[in-house]
């Protein structure tokens, strides 16, 4: 796993680093050195440099180029230099390296790559001006355009502006920020890789998850073994105003997809008869439904369905009802087996006491988007978009659980280890394709512990399924089957780079 850090814990291990004994300056050269690396230039390079070290950086980075014949000219914003951008800036003009102070008439028409070297990830809040004006003519220049660190104009924390560089290369330094992968960064940059400098890390990181680290829960599989081996697991959900027969199957699909031994579909009986022609390896359980076609709360019938089960997702296509709230609190107070809770699952929970996951035998596992969590823990929609990371963290702590914050970016924690799974595409954002991610958690559940690292699997498998479908289909038709049928193509692909890693 990579380390994805905050600003504040960038800035304070860059200072500790440098107090350790390695100058600024060093890191700089190192840093352009990096960036140099990262790309295979053709040139001319227009180096577009602000005032602090990330313009230093392109100091830098234009004197290596010089180095090797390739011809780049520096763009000044400002006449204003850190100390060690400075001295980069000298050795510029000691190699005769052309500097031109930018103004609002230079297209870039004549070069090949843009370099954004303006602000660095300490700015947060909105452009203006000169900045604003050049960050606009690199957007609209055509040109591949490289960014140092991160987008200029976007927050190194959020991942969030109104308007900032769009880059098809950023190159981070040091260490991955969180603004390199939350909100809006999937938007703005269509590939970003990390420079190692020899920055030691001073405070807390969170963690990037790649395939190889999935190994703990894709395990080799005995060929002695068989289906209780590998657990069963429940999926409840439907009612008659969404009976979603196609949807509920795919959750036990996509179940079963993700290694479970047996999936069972607990509906309403009003709506048996439109899910049943969908179940071929699935099994299904009816509990009794009102006359508009909505569980009611019968204890004896949910242990007679529950008995035997490992794991549980409640609440797909669930819709609303006063019976709701019994039902999912007698599931916390009686079992102890793995609960995701999901969709309407969660806006039940939002109506009940939230004291009572602290008190449950249940390993939970909760699943909202930014809408839910925002219902669920009363964080306002703008305190979750500025600090999805810390508000989710907070929010697991306080409850006792796991939970996994879908976005963009996916925030998995349980208030300790916080996980982030980069995977998934636009194709995804249609009906369905957060059930079928609560179908996958449920197989994994079926062998696996409740555990961030169980739930990052199942969203790496889900985003790892939707973007092999979306390159089949297309972000406009896909739909959320189209990911279900990948699941074991991305399982696959997952399970070849453990064995390689282990290799």
């Amino acid at each position: 796993m990579q380390k994805v850090v905050s600003v504040e814990t960038m800035r304070h291990s860059d200072e500790r680093t440098i107090q350790s004994g390695i100058s600024g300056r060093e890191l700089m050269r190192r840093a352009g050195q990096g960036i140099l690396e990262s790309y295979d230039w053709k040139g001319p390079v227009a180096i577009v440099c602000g005032s602090g070290n990330n313009g230093g950086d392109g100091y830098v980075l234009a004197g290596l180029l010089w180095e090797r014949k390739i011809p780049a000219v520096v763009f000044l914003l400002s006449d204003r230099f850190s100390e060690d951008g400075a001295f980069y800036y000298e050795d510029c003009r000691k190699k005769g390296i052309e500097i031109r102070s930018w103004t609002p008439r230079e297209s870039f028409g004549d070069f090949c790559e843009i370099v954004d070297c303006i602000l660095g990830t300490g700015f947060a809040g909105e452009v203006r001006g000169d900045v604003a004006d050049v960050i606009r003519a690199i957007n609209q220049s055509g040109k591949t355009v490289i960014s140092v660190d991160i987008n200029s104009g976007l927050c190194g924390n959020s991942g969030r502006s109104p308007l900032c560089v769009h880059s098809d290369l950023t190159v981070s330094i040091g260490y991955y920020k969180t603004g390199h992968f939350l909100n809006d960064a999937k938007d703005v940059m269509r590939r970003v890789i990390n420079r190692d400098i020899g920055i030691d890390l001073y405070g807390s990181a969170a963690f990037l998850v790649e395939p190889e680290d999935l190994g703990e829960v894709l395990k080799p599989r005995r060929q002695n073994s068989h289906k209780g081996d590998y657990g069963y697991v429940s999926v409840l959900g439907g009612c008659t105003s969404y009976s979603g027969a196609v949807k509920l199957a795919n959750l036990s699909c996509a179940a079963l997809r993700a290694g479970c031994g047996v999936a069972q579909v607990i509906l309403p009986d009003a709506i048996q008869n439109s899910v049943s022609p969908y179940l071929l390896e699935s099994t299904m359980a009816c509990l009794p439904s009102d006359g508009e076609g909505r569980m009611l709360f019968s204890p004896k019938a949910l242990d007679a369905v529950l008995s035997k089960q490992r794991a549980l997702a409640v609440g797909m296509g669930w819709g609303r009802s006063a019976a709701y709230p019994q039902i999912l609190e007698h599931i916390l107070r009686s079992y102890a087996i793995s609960l995701v809770i999901d969709a309407d699952g969660l806006n039940t929970l939002a109506e009940m006491d939230p004291s009572i996951l602290k008190t449950t035998d249940c390993a939970v596992i909760l699943t909202p988007h930014l809408k839910e969590f925002e219902r669920l823990s009363r964080y306002s929609m703008k305190e979750i978009q500025e600090d999805p990371i810390g508000c989710a963290k907070a929010y697991a702590k306080e409850m006792g659980v796991v939970l996994l914050l879908k976005g963009p970016c996916t925030v998995v924690t349980d208030g300790e280890e916080v996980l982030l799974v980069s995977r998934g595409c636009s194709g995804m954002a249609t009906a369905g394709s957060g059930d079928v991610l609560s179908g996958i958690l449920a197989g994994l559940l079926g062998f696996a512990s409740a555990t961030p690292l169980t739930a990052a699997c199942g969203a790496y498998i889900a985003g790892l399924a939707g973007e092999l479908a979306q390159a089949e289909s297309n972000p406009i038709s896909m739909v959320a089957s189209d990911t279900v049928a990948k699941i074991p193509a991305a399982i696959s692909q997952i399970l070849t780079r453990i064995e390689e890693n282990r290799n």
